[in-house]
């Protein structure tokens, strides 16, 4: 369990995505699990994602709540291969990492390469644009046009 939700689960705070993260802005944002690392007035974009997902979520308890269900739709497993570029003048992070598991409601592996580029600001994250692979959430969730 971590102080900001009950999930106790591998998506948690404290789960695998949650953990490479932390590894990522080690140094640079400053908190006890991933969500003490967002500022509370943090800034989310999902530049490339999939039908349905936000674009922009404003707010550490909205991305709290964004994450909350995840557990019902994936089981991750694993994360590796990251990769951190730091810009320390600009105070920009780039992390690309790989995130393994299964789709919950079909059983499909889930094995997606994301880009996240963030911006620390007093030791917390203040800005975060995300890419991701559609394909891959599509190919273990079956939709749309993904393997039947």
């Amino acid at each position: 369990m971590t102080k900001y939700t009950e999930d106790s689960s591998n998506f948690g705070a404290d789960g695998p995505f949650f953990l490479i993260i932390r590894e990522g802005l080690k140094g640079l944002a400053d908190g006890e699990d991933y969500f003490d690392l967002l500022a509370d007035d943090v800034v989310f974009e999902y530049v490339i994602s999939v039908p349905g997902y936000p674009r922009r979520v404003e707010g550490r308890q909205s991305i709290i709540d964004l994450y909350g269900d995840y557990d019902s739709f994936l089981t991750v497993r694993s994360a590796d291969h990251l990769r951190v570029y730091r810009d320390s003048e600009a105070s920009v992070v780039v992390l690309e990492y790989e995130v393994h598991g299964e789709s919950v409601q079909t059983g499909r592996p889930y094995d997606n390469r994301f880009v996240s580029i963030v911006t620390v600001e007093n030791a917390k994250v203040t800005w975060w644009r995300d890419y991701l692979d559609p394909v891959a959430v599509f190919d273990a969730t079956g939709w749309p046009g993904g393997p039947g």
